[in-house]
């Protein structure tokens, strides 16, 4: 077939030289400091024990915490969804890979008919003599066709696609990290609320041991009746709290049955027993704000998203160029008997170059590339905002880490000068000198002190986590597939 000689060489060339229209893609540059703002404190606070960025729940000590993060690693549903995303987009890539290949087909048929001599066609072939109104046809074929990517735009396709693919593992990596994240900060909301409940619980014994000994003084004469009902309006107030208390607990149990994929109350029996607040650990290996670029999964996710709309502009552009195909068929067809199917004067074979090109669709094709630069803009400009948030995370959760520890720390001497205040001005009122507004005073300080202790407590090993998800947990991309376009 001599005449296809041109287009071989031509076909041959273009894909020997790889080219694919439209632009390369480049990673953005981001701008970012050398290092966070809060990283040298963070790095110096002194901690119970260091925990990796890999598996950081370990590193708070809690056995019921690793047990409830691995359980929710297996069973959310969230993370269900998104390995279904990445299975999607892994197909979507294997189209865009199938559409760079050749297609064949194998079609065959058998038919047998029976001709009317009622109709015009059937009175001519009845008069021709040894005419038998039964036909009989039989036909077997091989086709195959390969659309020619001499532009490029099926390999920007796949490039796209690609991203898209690698974009859906990022993210299933980003929710795996999110879930980890925010079962351990149910787990220490749970164990805070628990802490304040108790401090509650306490108080409300403590007033009413202090009402019993009112109501004794009162019945001997020693003190007024209004000082009774002072000390019945304080343990109102102090009973009024554990209701809200109770709620929020509830809340919050409730939260982390479903963030395990169970239905509310299923792990209400293992955490009925309050256990202490878990310590937050040290950091160890925050890095610095362009190890970000790597590690958070959800930057990986903007950023790949972005790669793929630059190569949605290639494929956009490819339409402005002829695109060739090329088909070929070869099979057999007989209409005598089917034991002459294959013998050589039934062979046929055809061979086509198929041309299609948009001359009179130029206005839609600059339509199509104009939409495709304003999304491959708006990734952009969404990229650059998700690397500056992601540094503004790490900072607000370094920040709220050290100065939540501070706090804790200074409370937790309050609350021992205000116990010792107490247990002072109780004793004080038993020898009459000091009033029981004295003793009132001093259970609600210190009662709001304790409680601002354990939620100092329980922020602090919060912002721990949130400092964790925010540096990305240790999460590491696999090596990204090489994309040949030039």
């Amino acid at each position: 077939m001599p005449s296809f000689r041109p287009v071989a060489l031509l076909v041959s060339a273009s894909l020997m030289a790889g080219c694919a229209v439209g632009p390369d893609y480049h990673r953005p540059d981001a701008p970012l400091s050398d290092r966070f703002l809060g990283q040298p404190v963070v790095e110096q606070r002194p901690a119970a024990m260091p925990a990796s960025l890999v598996d950081w729940w370990e590193g708070f000590d809690d056995p019921a915490l690793t047990e409830f993060v691995a359980k929710a690693l297996e069973q959310n549903l969230d993370l269900a969804q998104a390995s279904a995303r990445v299975a999607q987009a892994r197909a979507g890539l294997g189209a865009a890979n199938a559409a760079l290949l050749p297609s064949g087909n194998i079609s065959g048929q058998a038919a047998r008919s029976y001709q009317s001599v009622e109709t015009p066609l059937g009175q001519v072939l009845n008069s021709t003599p040894g005419y038998d109104r039964y036909g009989s046809a039989y036909e077997l074929n091989l086709d195959a066709s390969w659309e020619v990517d001499l532009f490029g735009g099926l390999r920007r396709g796949r490039e796209a696609a690609l991203a898209e693919y690698q974009a859906s593992e990022a993210g299933a990596a980003a929710t795996r990290l999110a879930v980890a994240a925010q079962t351990a900060d149910i787990y220490i909301t749970v164990r805070g609320l628990q802490a304040r409940l108790d401090i509650a619980n306490q108080q409300v014994k403590t007033q009413q041991e202090l009402l019993e000994k009112v109501q004794l003084l009162y019945s001997k004469g020693l003190a007024a009746s209004y000082q009774v009902r002072q000390t019945e309006g304080a343990l109102a107030q102090v009973q009024a709290t554990v209701p809200v208390l109770q709620t929020g607990l509830d809340a919050a149990m409730n939260a982390l049955d479903i963030m395990l994929g169970k239905p509310p109350g299923t792990h209400r029996t293992q955490l009925a027993s309050a256990g202490s607040i878990p310590l937050a650990p040290q950091i160890k290996a925050t890095g610095t704000p362009a190890d970000l670029l790597r590690r958070r999964p959800d930057l990986i996710v903007a950023e790949r998203r972005l790669a793929a709309s630059n190569a949605r502009i290639g494929e956009a552009v490819a339409e402005y160029y002829p695109k060739f195909s090329l088909s070929a068929l070869l099979g057999s067809a007989t209409a005598v008997s089917a034991g002459n199917l294959f013998t050589g004067g039934a062979s046929q074979s055809a061979g086509a170059l198929g041309l299609r090109w948009r001359l009179f669709d130029f206005g839609r094709i600059n339509a199509q590339i104009d939409q495709a630069k304003g999304q491959e803009a708006e990734a952009l400009a969404a990229y650059r905002q998700s690397v500056l948030r992601a540094t503004e995370d790490v900072e607000n959760a370094f920040s709220a880490l050290v100065n939540r520890e501070t706090q804790t720390t200074t409370l937790t001497r309050g609350e021992a000068s205000l116990t010792q205040a107490r247990q002072s001005s109780f004793i004080a009122y038993q020898k009459g000198t000091a009033s029981l507004i004295d003793v009132l005073n001093a259970d609600e300080t210190l009662l709001q002190a304790s409680d601002a202790r354990a939620q100092a407590r329980t922020e602090s090993s919060r912002a721990a986590v949130a400092a964790f998800r925010a540096l990305g947990g240790g999460w590491q991309p696999p090596e990204a597939e090489p994309v040949a376009t030039r």
